[in-house]
């Protein structure tokens, strides 16, 4: 037995993985080494990160730079508490590097290790928010189907997608949702955006504004598909929670940090969130790290509170030294190599390449922000029905030719039809990103033959 397949026999022995089923691990990719956007498999091939990791590789793979970080900090001290009354300097250094890249209202940051622990932390602060505020009351969320944010309870809770819930259920109560801003679904609408915020602003008003604590969004949406909100959504849902009185919290935990050719992606619709719940390209995946930015309202909430009535919200972790100095030299990458404004540029250059996929009777619709592109697969152009199951017989076309991509698969809802993700990382040099195209064109013809 070769060292390849006595590893894989412990893995399946040993190791329980993400959305396990034994079924869809018989032969899993095995990674060995990766460079900039490319990874170097087990077998000898070398293929195209096109998903940069799990969204979350922005500067690219094999970064001498953030090991040393690492190991410098280790050298140093490698664990010390943030609990109040302690604190670490790279914790201190990265907080105020991350408000000072945000919105003008950010304040602070709490930190966690992972997307859904930061989103967990803005369900909590929200409700602290609110009890600061003498409105005890105000303990829902409401969230849109088909987003995705997280897999812990109330996470779980708050993402729109059955199959993550069916085996887990009960759902938290309190967790409310509406339909995304997909603009096809609202077609008898001239402002497909306001329809959409509308749907949120009715949501509040059938459960009570003085119930409600929070709407929740991606500003994409990622796992769902890469959908792109029209332009007077996010406008338009800030006015309606400012009417009634509810926090918006923004999940950018893909799009944070440069993804869609912004720092933070709400700045696209210039509209600033109340907490933003980030982790991914923080640290660009090389060690476990997330948070919550508060604006200063929030921020202020907790500065403000009286003893009995203090921010019990905590984590071991919170605030870890040598994930906060990975974290800050990370950031300080992104600075210096520019890649928040080459992420826009090379952006508008991968879509222009996935645009002259259009003559493809199965392309239904190719959509992005950044380097952030959904190709959505369909059985008809002019109904878009889905051609259900196509997004991974293409995805396995692709990889046999060199690039790593992630089908979403599509429901019944004609709205959501196998889309092919991508979101490769930042770095990625130009000859490689022009090859995405041409990769899923082949794969796409491969795969309906």
């Amino acid at each position: 037995m070769d060292g390849t397949s006595e590893l894989l026999e412990s893995d399946r022995r040993f190791l329980v993985h993400p959305l396990h089923h034994p079924e869809e691990h018989k032969a899993p990719l095995v990674v060995t080494e990766g460079r900039g956007a490319m990874l170097h498999l087990a077998d000898g091939r070398q293929v195209i990160d096109g998903l940069a990791g799990l969204w979350n590789v922005n500067v690219g793979h094999g970064r001498g730079e953030l090991a040393d970080a690492a190991s410098g900090q280790m050298r140093k001290i490698a664990y010390a508490s943030a609990y109040v009354g302690a604190t670490n300097e790279p914790a201190v250094r990265l907080a105020e590097k991350i408000v000072g890249h945000a919105y003008p209202t950010s304040s602070a940051v709490y930190y966690t290790t992972a997307g859904a622990e930061s989103n967990e932390s803005a369900f909590k602060t929200a409700r602290f928010y609110w009890k600061i505020k003498d409105k005890p009351n105000k303990t829902k969320f409401i969230s849109r189907q088909h987003g995705y944010h997280g897999v812990t309870m109330a996470a779980m809770s708050a993402t729109g997608m059955a199959v993550y819930q069916k085996m887990f259920g009960p759902l938290m109560p309190g967790f409310v949702q509406v339909a995304a801003p997909y603009a096809y679904r609202w077609q008898g609408n001239s402002e497909p955006g306001l329809g959409a915020a509308e749907a949120v602003e009715q949501a509040i008003l059938a459960e009570d504004p003085d119930t409600v604590a929070a709407v929740i969004c991606e500003p994409v949406m990622g796992a769902g598909g890469v959908i792109v909100p029209p332009d007077s959504y996010f406008p338009k849902l800030r006015e309606i929670c400012d009417k009634y009185e509810v926090l918006l919290i923004a999940d950018e935990v893909i799009t944070g940090f440069g993804r869609t050719g912004k720092w933070f992606a709400l700045g696209h619709w210039g509209v600033e969130p109340d907490i933003v719940s980030f982790a991914k390209g923080v640290t660009s995946g090389y060690l476990p790290l997330g948070g919550i930015i508060l604006s200063k309202q929030v921020h202020d909430a907790i500065l403000d509170a009286p003893m009995d009535r203090r921010y019990m919200h905590a984590a071991t972790y919170s605030g870890h030294p040598v994930c906060c100095a990975v974290g800050l030299r990370n950031v300080e990458i992104i600075e210096d190599e520019n890649l928040v404004e080459r992420s826009a540029e090379m952006g508008t250059r991968l879509m222009a390449g996935l645009e002259a996929l259009y003559n493809l009777p199965q392309v239904g619709e190719v959509r992005g922000l950044g380097l952030m592109c959904g190709v959505e697969l369909v059985a008809d152009k002019s109904t878009k029905a889905p051609a259900l199951g196509l997004g991974v017989k293409v995805a396995r076309e692709a990889m046999a030719r060199g690039l790593l991509v992630r089908a979403r698969p599509g429901s019944a809802d004609p709205a959501m039809g196998d889309t092919l993700c991508l979101s490769p990382p930042l770095s990625t040099p130009v000859e490689v990103l022009d090859r995405i195209p041409e990769i899923l064109r082949e794969s796409i013809i491969a795969a309906t033959k």
